[in-house]
This record gives structure tokens, C-alpha cells and sequence, in this order.
């Protein structure tokens, strides 16, 4: 099964609840203020924010009046390019090599589990893949990165508990120019983004790959828990003032009802989904795809 099978069932209950009650919106609402004020409201309860749930209600309104469409199908295309626009407007280009993924998150979001899942993904792209164990501060972290990296059939870097994350980092970097690895994936320990500590310990892992591997693409990706909801945005928006976000990747999409947070994420924050966990099995992880998504939730 494709990605796109893959994201229309893992995407289900999304869908379930928001085409439903978009249809009876539709059934008993003419277009007009109220049509778009329970429009607004249906975006909400699919964990939209307020802000960019106006947003969209606005582009949507602005065009069926300059249109003067009144047809249901018209009308429901009409949100739909106006939600994958909005998806398009925060895309970024695909990364290049030789490059270094850093992943970083609060505690329990997927983070290790996505490194392996990455690490696969590159490799049936045909590239080569060194995973570094820089979550030195959890107990067994690097064991358990150790048991993906197997699975994936990937090196890794990793040093004893307790052990600076940076040097970790500074010895996948090294190990990656002079073997010419094509991708570095970084686990990083996860982290209440309040803890200011913490987020400078990211800093400072930050200045190591900038410093040491210029000539890499360095992407830092926020892992976000898609069950999490709109709490995700407060994450990303804190996590990124920390370190300059360049993306997001999604993990647990096949068990929220909640997928609208990922519009705010691009509207408010300018944050494309890079990647998207639909499932439990290695290869349950793909390239995130606006039109896909949009489509799977309509």
C-alpha cells in the first residue's frame, strides 16, 4: 500500500468527523454569514486555532462571493485548494546531501522509533545513513537506538550514559565526512520545552554541526505526537524560537481525530509536515504530501 492508502487510513477519524459534518452543514445552511460561521466552528473542533480557522473562512468566503458560488461541490473545492494552498505556502525543498536531521521533542512523542523509521526511509532512497545516539540522558536510550539502527541496517555512533549529547554529535559528524555518509540522524534526550537548560544544551548541539559540517544541509525537525492536538502549535512555536525550526514530523496520525493543528502549524508559524508516521511497521513513515492530506480529510 502506497502512501497515499496508507494516509487515508491512518487519517480516518480525522475524516470521519470533519467531512461529516461538513455534509450537514451543507444540508441545512445556505450560503451566507451563518454558513461560514459553522464553517469556522467545524475547523475548530478538528483542533484548527481560532487565527488560522479565520483565515480560511476568510480566503473561502472572499472567493465564493468574487465567484458567486453557491454549489455545494464548488464550494467544498474551493476549501480544499484554500487548505492545501495554505499547506504549499510553508513547503520547503527536499533536502540535499551530504545533510544532518536533528530531532528534537518532549518526552514520549516517538522521537527514537522515528530516527530508525528515517533511517530506513533514506536508505530505500538510496543513500547512506549514520544514526548518532545523542539522547545520552534516558536510561537504555541508546540500547534501544541501538535495536533500530539493527533493524534499519544503519551504523551508529553512540557514547556511555551520561555522556555529553554534543560529543556524540562532533563524532557522527567526523565519522559522516570522512566515510562520505550521505545522512546523519541525531536523537536528541526529550525535553520540557520550559526547561531552559535543556533547550540550551539543543543550542549548543546546534553550534556543533553548524560549525563542524558546514558544507551539510542541517534540518532540525520537531517530532509532534499528532494525538497531542492543538498543544502541538505551543510546542513548535517554543521549540522553534529555541533553535529555528526548519519542519515538523508527525508521528501517531493514525490514532487522532484532531489533524487540523497542522494548518496552524504553516499558517501561524510558516512550519511545513516534512515527514508523517501512519503506522507501527518500518516503513509506516513517508514524505508528507499537502494535496494528499487535504484529500484524505475531505
Amino acid at each position: 500500500m502506497g502512501l497515499f492508502g496508507k494516509l487515508f487510513g491512518a487519517l480516518k477519524k480525522t475524516k470521519d468527523g470533519f467531512s461529516g459534518k461538513l455534509r450537514a452543514l451543507f444540508s441545512k445552511n445556505k450560503l451566507g454569514n451563518e454558513f461560514y460561521e459553522e464553517l469556522e466552528e467545524i475547523l475548530i473542533s478538528s483542533d484548527v486555532s481560532v487565527t488560522t480557522a479565520e483565515e480560511v473562512v476568510h480566503r473561502v468566503k472572499k472567493q465564493a462571493i468574487a465567484e458567486k458560488l453557491k454549489d455545494e461541490a464548488y464550494v467544498t473545492g474551493l476549501l480544499r485548494n484554500v487548505l492545501i494552498e495554505m499547506l504549499q505556502e510553508a513547503e520547503v525543498e527536499p533536502p540535499e546531501y551530504p545533510c544532518v536531521i536533528m530531532l528534537v521533542g518532549v518526552n514520549g512523542v516517538g522521537k527514537t522509533t522515528t530516527v530508525g523509521k528515517l533511517a530506513h526511509y533514506f536508505l530505500s532512497q538510496g543513500k547512506s545513513v549514520t544514526v548518532a545516539a545523542a539522547d545520552t540522558f534516558r536510561a537504555a536510550a541508546s540500547e534501544q537506538l541501538s535495536v533500530w539502527a539493527d533493524r534499519a541496517k544503519v551504523r551508529i555512533v553512540k557514547h556511555e550514559e551520561g555522556s555529553d549529547p554534543s560529543a556524540v554529535i562532533y563524532d557522527a559528524v567526523s565519522s559522516a565526512k570522512a566515510k562520505k555518509t550521505d545522512v546523519v540522524i541525531v536523537d536528541t534526550a526529550g525535553r520540557l520545552h520550559v526547561k531552559e537548560n535543556l533547550m540550551n544544551e539543543l543550542r549548543k548541539m546546534d553550534r556543533v554541526v553548524s560549525r563542524e559540517y558546514p558544507e551539510a544541509d542541517f534540518l532540525k525537525l520537531l517530532v509532534l505526537d499528532a494525538t497531542t492536538g492543538q498543544n502541538a502549535v505551543n510546542q513548535a512555536r517554543v521549540f522553534d524560537e529555541a533553535v529555528e525550526l526548519d519542519g515538523i514530523v508527525l508521528t501517531k496520525l493514525d490514532g487522532t481525530a484532531k489533524g487540523g493543528f497542522v494548518f496552524s502549524l504553516s499558517a501561524e508559524l510558516s512550519l511545513p509536515v516534512l515527514y508523517a508516521g501512519v503506522g507501527e511497521k518500518m516503513d509506516d513513515l513517508e514524505a508528507f504530501d499537502a494535496e494528499t492530506f487535504v484529500e484524505a480529510i475531505l
